[in-house]
């Protein structure tokens, strides 16, 4: 019974109410797949690559709500602070990720950084004191990985400050030795080939949307395991896997989207299974469909 759930989410199903089924559904879930776990050993080969005085670096694109800042986060958790123990113990913080700024303005990016270490943010400080205490910082926590998320908010500013901010990251790269990683949707790869110097240093790797393949419906198998539903959906049935992938234009955060809002459907109505019926009743629109909208209000 129950043979397509893991024995987490059977055990969950025989002895949970409804609230706490729709509340486990919703939590944040990872399940592996092959281009996250590519690039999930990318950086894990970055954080550990020996210092030399030009190190590697890597661009990670992909369209918004596709993985990125997800599998980012799911890399840090896995690299999270810790406390080396010794005649001294030592805190230690191999990865650190921070959001780029709205804009480039190298002051609030530093700050950014400095809010992450937990160390004072001193508004009068002029950037220059900012970015020793920067360098002195990632020196005594080892940090081994810098990973800045939404590059492309680098684009919101001027030329000027456009060159100052990738100015600011390759002093960085040279300064620390250390890799950097930068994160974004398709116009960061713009962003930093505007710059051929940096251009020149940053490996590329694509988040793709998802089609109707092996890898979906290795994911869609591995999804159902998790839903808290006493009755078997075959999501990789051929006409359900091909309708989810239409809805989702392909982008992994609409999959959970759908999934997360068709569960909890299944679950209410007492069905307890994912099929055509429920996914046409649920409240979504796809995100091509919200463009349409969205034209069609301001025009």
């Amino acid at each position: 019974m129950m043979k397509h759930l893991t024995a987490k989410t059977k055990e969950l199903v025989l002895n949970s109410t409804l609230e706490e089924k729709i509340s486990y559904l919703r939590k944040q879930k990872w399940i592996p797949y092959p281009q996250a776990d590519k690039i999930m050993a990318k950086l894990e080969d970055l954080k550990n690559y020996p210092t030399v005085d030009r190190m590697p670096n890597l661009l990670i694109v992909g369209e918004t709500n596709n993985g990125k800042t997800a599998l980012i986060n799911k890399f840090y958790k896995k690299n999270n602070p810790y406390i080396r123990e010794g005649e001294y113990d030592i805190v230690v913080a191999p990865v650190i990720v921070v959001q780029a700024p709205a804009e480039p303005d190298e002051k609030s990016f530093y700050n950014k950084i400095l809010e992450i270490l937990n160390a004072p943010i001193i508004k009068s400080e002029n950037p220059d004191f900012k970015l020793r205490r920067i360098i002195s910082l990632f020196s005594k926590l080892e940090i081994k990985l810098l990973i800045i998320d939404e590059i492309h908010h680098v684009l919101a500013g001027s030329p000027l400050k456009q060159r100052v901010f990738l100015n600011v990251l390759k002093y960085l790269s040279n300064e620390l030795k250390i890799s950097i990683v930068c994160v974004g949707i398709r116009d960061a790869f713009n962003v930093l080939q505007s710059d051929s110097q940096l251009a020149n240093r940053f490996e590329t790797m694509i988040l793709e949307r998802w089609k109707n393949n092996q890898a979906l419906l290795q994911l869609l198998v591995n999804y159902e395991a998790l839903l808290p539903l006493e009755n078997p959906s075959y999501l990789t049935e051929n006409s359900i896997a091909s309708k989810i992938l239409a809805m989702s234009d392909g982008l992994i955060g609409e999959i959970n989207t759908i999934l997360i809002k068709a569960g909890e459907l299944a679950l209410k109505s007492g069905l307890n299974k994912i099929d055509h019926k429920i996914l046409d009743n649920i409240e979504y629109v796809s995100p091509e469909d919200r463009k349409k909208i969205l034209r069609r209000n301001i025009l």
